[in-house]
């Protein structure tokens, strides 16, 4: 009886033991795995998805520069009365209050130097003539309809400076989601295409990494300084024709 006993005893222990070996050799491996998951049994493939759009905002600035004597209540007057009739000639074409905005204020002196002659004891230093006022205002255009006209409108009423005209697409999050599910898509087709060849099954996704290239936008300068305000002034035909969004993603599977 004893020795029934004992010998049901040591076969509980060792079943106990190899259970507990066993759960710990488990916990081990899921634990290894989890914090670096598959190092010597993982694979990555790349995809790429682009998306074509047109841009459908149009940004420009104009500027105003005055110059005159000394009197700088009269230059700033002058100034601002040219500045807010080229800004109400761009709200009455269309635009919202929300996409004009200041963009730069400037007061600068102009200064007078002297021509002083071999012989000359002392010469004078420079001296302030008189000063300079810049204003620039950016502008958001989104019907480009009325692109040409506008450029061509605020040089007849005030503005003696056009530039930086560019094209973007005001929200490109939606387009950058389409490229996005596109690489991932074309990723995906890559993996089963190399587990196939390989002759391995794809296991659990471990890692995504994304790279989407900065978009670049055409940058045109339209009219330059100095042009007089009577002068005739034809709207110019503006195209802003189409960007492209890219998204590169990686995904690395783990081997089964």
């Amino acid at each position: 009886m004893n020795f029934k006993l004992k010998n049901y005893l040591s076969g509980a222990i060792i079943v106990s033991l190899l259970i507990l070996a066993f759960s710990a050799w488990s916990y081990v491996n899921f634990y290894g795995k989890s914090i670096q998951p598959s190092s010597f049994r993982s694979f990555s493939v790349s995809g790429e998805g682009k998306i074509t759009a047109v841009p459908d905002v149009a940004k420009f600035d104009f500027g105003v520069v005055t110059e005159g004597g000394k009197d700088i209540a009269g230059l700033q007057k002058e100034n601002t009365e040219k500045t807010n009739k080229a800004i109400g000639f761009v709200k009455s074409s269309g635009v919202e209050a929300k996409d004009i905005r200041t963009k730069n204020y400037n007061l600068s002196p102009r200064y007078k130097n002297f021509n002083c002659g071999n012989g000359a004891v002392v010469c004078p230093p420079p001296e302030i003539a008189g000063y300079s006022i810049t204003q620039v205002i950016e502008v958001k255009v989104r019907d480009f309809g009325k692109i040409g006209d506008i450029l061509s409108g605020v040089i007849q009423n005030g503005a003696n400076s056009v530039s930086a005209l560019s094209f973007k697409i005001d929200n490109p999050a939606q387009k950058e989601s389409e490229a996005r599910a596109a690489a991932i898509a074309e990723a995906r087709e890559k993996a089963k295409a190399v587990a196939k060849a390989g002759g391995f099954k794809i296991g659990r996704l471990l890692s995504i990494e994304e790279n989407a290239p900065p978009i670049f936008y055409r940058d045109f300068s339209v009219v330059g300084k100095g042009i007089p305000e009577a002068a005739p002034l034809p709207a110019p035909e503006i195209e802003p024709g189409s960007e492209e969004i890219i998204v590169n993603v990686f995904l690395r599977y783990e081997i089964q």
